[in-house]
């Protein structure tokens, strides 16, 4: 089973009982969210497959991630091709995580960003107001976006994972929420989907706009029950994000 957190910050990366969290029963997204990216591996995995985590543009040259997908001040490949194959257009960039990560339970300080070396014309996502997330509606839904795996079988052998480096779309609904976090739930039998490996670091648009309410940062082990998710209206995701963005 690939895992989509870097080697270097596994151990870092366990902060739930939970793996980090790709789009299951869900949908390609083609050209629906065009800021959503992939962050492209230096060298193909054993199935064929290139991208490791997800992330958004929020800015010309900023793309918002976790930060357990790399290491601080790492190197990093980016497309925003809908179905990425080798050779298709990246850019290149520099990645920074929050220095408080991995924090504590109570705040991961699971986010980073990817500053890129040149600006991408592509229209940037938006922001949460400061707090704005904190009295949602039990029945709030959310639009999950990541290149993560696409479905999950279970065999002899156990489960296995399936890549295809498509981004694809899902839609969750609120379970909870708490001081830095959402859970979303992915549930199929209630009609709902969601993320999976590979998608770490992309966003759950609030409802159909595109305003990036969270970033994925885990879920359950065979993707299929809760998307578990970093606030971006929080006081730490905002002072981390403002050194990057201007805020709104």
């Amino acid at each position: 089973m690939r895992s989509l957190i870097s080697a270097a910050v596994v151990l870092a990366a366990l902060i739930t009982a939970s793996p980090a969290a790709a789009i299951t029963d869900g949908s390609p997204d083609g050209n629906r969210h065009p800021n959503v990216a992939g962050l492209v591996n230096d060298s193909q995995y054993s199935d064929g497959t290139w991208i490791y985590c997800s992330g958004t543009l929020i800015a010309p040259r900023i793309v918002l991630t976790a930060a357990h997908c790399n290491d601080d001040g790492a190197r990093t490949r980016v497309t925003f091709d809908t179905a990425y194959v080798a050779g298709d257009k990246i850019y290149r960039g520099t990645f920074h995580s929050d220095r408080q990560y991995p924090g504590t339970t109570s705040d991961y300080h699971d986010v980073a960003v990817v500053v890129l070396d040149q600006d991408v014309a592509i229209n940037a996502a938006r922001l949460p107001k400061a707090g704005s997330l904190s009295s949602l509606p039990k029945d709030q839904q959310f639009t999950s976006v990541g290149y993560g795996a696409y479905e999950v079988t279970n065999s002899p052998g156990g489960h296995q994972y399936l890549y295809d480096d498509v981004r694809g779309v899902a839609t969750g609904t609120l379970n909870s929420i708490n001081r830095t976090l959402l859970r979303i739930s992915m549930n199929p039998s209630t009609g709902n989907g969601g993320t999976c490996y590979g998608d770490s670091g992309g966003p759950n648009f609030l409802g159909k706009t595109d305003i990036v309410a969270a970033t994925t940062i885990t879920g359950d082990s065979v993707c299929r029950s809760t998307n578990v998710d970093y606030r971006m209206d929080t006081e730490s995701a905002r002072s981390f994000l403002a050194n990057y963005v201007t805020l709104p």
